[in-house]
């Protein structure tokens, strides 16, 4: 995960104003940005995203809810949009609860900073594993590596870390100054081996608003989008983290890649 930012965060969900204005303005905060992108680097976005990652890491506690969009490129080349909801709540370094919705799936993920659970609430299957005792940077690892499970929006635990470095960007460019739901917020765009992306930034709290990332992975360039909304004020009860089985509940057993793998090969 020694990306900046995570490539399958646009996969990981699964599960306006009018295009003619849209392009207009798209039109000439690119030519803005364009007349200060003579060294690619811009040393004002690089700082952006390091503000941006201090102030992250710097939250004792928060919740986070995001609408988001993920474009499913069909066999054909046409692009489906898939739409989700997605909370967090969040007490760094080692308690998390997500909560992750679409017409197709609900899944919900709780962890206490030793018990890990996976809670299915329409098929009421549960999995958990003791004894993990990671940060919430490892945790994101251990769910991507052993068991295929990628976190929305799984940036949002490794900006400001070594597992983020700055040093892999091969753009960054401050597009100007916008306003998301009525708050002034400014746009950036950065480019990498894998990925375009751009983030909206708070100028007075330096989260993140709103993130889009494009996969250059695929021909088609499919997107995702998502608006963050922030509660850095409100503390969440230790209870949030614990994972009850309601009534009629079952619990399975969540089986690492590597098992899967030689399950395969045996049969």
């Amino acid at each position: 995960m020694n990306t900046l930012i995570s490539r399958s965060i646009v996969a990981c969900l699964l599960a306006a104003t009018s295009a003619a204005a849209f392009g207009a303005a798209a039109q000439e905060r690119t030519e803005s940005a364009t007349s200060r992108q003579d060294a690619h680097l811009d040393a004002a976005a690089v700082a952006a995203l390091e503000r941006m990652s201090k102030a992250l890491r710097g939250l004792p506690h928060f919740s986070l809810t995001s609408d988001a969009s993920t474009e499913v490129v069909l066999q054909s080349g046409q692009k489906i949009e898939l739409d989700g909801q997605i909370r967090y709540e969040v007490e760094p370094p080692r308690r998390l609860f997500v909560d992750i919705k679409s017409d197709r799936a609900h899944r919900q993920l709780f962890y206490d900073g030793n018990t890990l659970t996976l809670y299915s609430p329409r098929l009421k299957y549960y999995a958990s594993i003791d004894d993990v005792h990671a940060s919430l940077r490892e945790l994101a690892g251990t769910l991507s590596t052993d068991y295929g499970i990628d976190l929305p929006l799984v940036d949002l635990f490794l900006w400001g870390t070594d597992a983020a470095p700055a040093n892999v960007l091969t753009s960054a460019i401050y597009v100007g100054a916008g306003t998301l739901e009525g708050e002034r917020v400014d746009h950036y765009a950065y480019q990498q081996p894998g990925a375009d992306w751009q983030v909206w930034i708070s100028p007075s709290s330096f989260l993140p608003q709103k993130i889009v990332i494009t996969s250059l992975d695929d021909p088609a360039l499919p997107k995702y989008t998502a608006r963050l909304k922030w509660d850095t004020t409100r503390a969440i009860a230790a209870a949030r983290y614990t994972f009850k089985p309601p009534p009629g509940s079952a619990r399975i057993t969540l089986v690492e890649i590597d098992a899967v793998a030689v399950q395969t090969q045996e049969k």
